[in-house]
């Protein structure tokens, strides 16, 4: 795969198919954690819906610093330099422990003060709590789990990370209920059910077997060529490097786990059964939002390889090419999507005042689908040409900013109740993403016309 030379629409396929399937197999491993905490009770699918906020302070670190790094490393490709890449990719994986480190201990100390702050009492604080505390003390190899794929991503290699991926999905639907509800053979108790937090040591299990597996496939590539043990000792230079691109985009994870408190925070206020259908319609969402991620992290590599390389025309042309096809993705996704939400939705619960609060907010979010893609797109674009800095602000205006002066104006001023908060997501997106996509093609214009020349093919 020759990413600076060969057509821009077949590049895009070959890495965006493979991430994308990744990304469906890593909801579906989601998607299992919610079935059988609905199996559970009510009060642990909430509980999980409350914690969803609280594990993305675990998560979105990793994935900030593997955007980080695979930003520098693409462009390190695109230049011709091995080393750099092979250096960005180990000092990742060293700032990925410290940050996991830390937050792990500050989120395990905090968890109780989180989830009162939901209103969280009796069974759903005790469930969440279970299901947390399990999550922050395998803090390091679930942000590793996604640092360690930098490079892969960055070489355009996205296989590793659907077939583990795919592993850890398959294997989750049996590990799931066996450590939730336990096992008793003859009369003996041989597993015992451990309920949220069985569900939680599931995770952090797969996630340790996804460390080990996608170190050897980077080690394979090619990814640590020349690194010795002495190479994981921070430096500064590189160091610097890899925060100054990773802090924006772990920023912006760590404001969409606030926003996504914000948002807990208002459809709270209607209860139970309110906050169990958005935990179920946001399950569905994010599949239905998956092949779209695939495209942006193709369209990342993409940008970052052939910036290094100094290609600003293949640059233009993978923007133009990723919107063109997400606009086909979209229609072809969303058509089954909305006419089955009543279906997928009692996939999770059969409390029908939850499948009727999860379906309209699924018909508003319709409205509201193609914004993430514009936003995903344009921030690809920004990270790939190394100007990740917007996208944090971005991030803070619709995740905190915003919401906290259109929710409450149109849920409790104009009255349209629980109605107001989700027209108010798609509102907020709406602005967001139009001013990204703005910014994304006034940075590329700079870029343009900065640049001297054009090299050849």
């Amino acid at each position: 795969m020759d990413v600076v030379r060969d057509p821009i629409p077949g590049l895009i396929r070959r890495i965006a198919v493979p991430f994308g399937l990744g990304m469906i197999f890593n909801t579906m491993f989601n998607v299992t954690d919610t079935f059988f905490a609905g199996q559970l009770s009510t009060d642990a699918l909430a509980a999980l819906s409350l914690s969803f906020p609280m594990f993305f302070l675990v998560f979105g670190p990793g994935i900030g610093i593997q955007t980080g790094a695979s930003a520098l490393i693409s462009n390190a490709i695109g230049r011709g330099d091995d080393d750099a890449a092979t250096q960005f990719q180990v000092q990742a994986v060293t700032l990925g422990v410290i940050v996991a480190v830390v937050i792990g201990v500050a989120l395990f100390v905090g968890l109780p003060a989180l989830f009162r702050l939901y209103g969280a009492d009796a069974e759903v604080l005790a469930g969440g709590l279970r299901y947390m505390r399990v999550i922050a003390g395998f803090a390091v190899p679930i942000v590793l789990a996604q640092v360690v794929n930098a490079g892969l991503v960055a070489s355009g290699d996205t296989r590793a990370f659907r077939n583990i991926l795919l592993a850890m999905a398959i294997a989750n639907v049996g590990l799931d209920p066996l450590l939730m509800f336990g096992l008793r053979i003859g009369g003996v108790q041989v597993v015992p059910g451990l309920r949220e937090a069985g569900t939680a040591l599931a995770t952090g299990l797969l996630y340790t077997v996804a460390v080990v597996y996608l170190v050897l496939r980077g080690r394979a590539a090619g990814c640590y060529r020349g690194a010795t043990l002495r190479s994981f000792v921070p430096v500064r230079s590189r160091m610097g490097e890899l925060i100054e691109q990773s802090a924006p985009a772990t920023l912006d994870f760590l404001i969409m786990t606030l926003g996504a408190f914000v948002i807990n925070y208002f459809v709270a206020e209607y209860g139970r059964d309110a906050i169990a259908a958005y935990g179920a319609g946001l399950r569905i969402e994010q599949i239905a939002l998956l092949p779209m991620f695939g495209i942006s992290t193709a369209l990342a590599t993409l940008v970052g390889q052939n910036n290094g390389a100094g290609r600003i025309d293949r640059v233009n042309e993978s923007f133009s090419t990723a919107l063109r096809i997400s606009i086909v993705v979209a229609i072809l996704i969303l058509t089954p999507v909305i006419a089955a939400s009543g279906v997928l939705l009692r996939l999770f619960t059969d409390t029908a005042e939850v499948v009727r609060i999860g379906r309209r907010y699924l018909y508003i979010q319709a409205v509201t689908y193609f914004s993430y893609t514009l936003m995903s797109l344009s921030g690809a674009v920004l990270r790939g040409i190394k100007r990740p800095a917007m996208i944090m602000w971005v991030g803070a205006y619709r995740q905190v900013a915003a919401p906290l002066v259109v929710f409450p104006l149109l849920a409790s001023i104009l009255g349209w109740g629980l109605d107001g908060v989700f027209w108010g997501i798609a509102i907020v997106n709406w602005t967001a993403a139009i001013w990204t996509w703005i910014y994304s093609r006034h940075r590329l214009r700079r870029i343009a016309a900065d640049a001297p020349t054009t090299p050849p093919g």
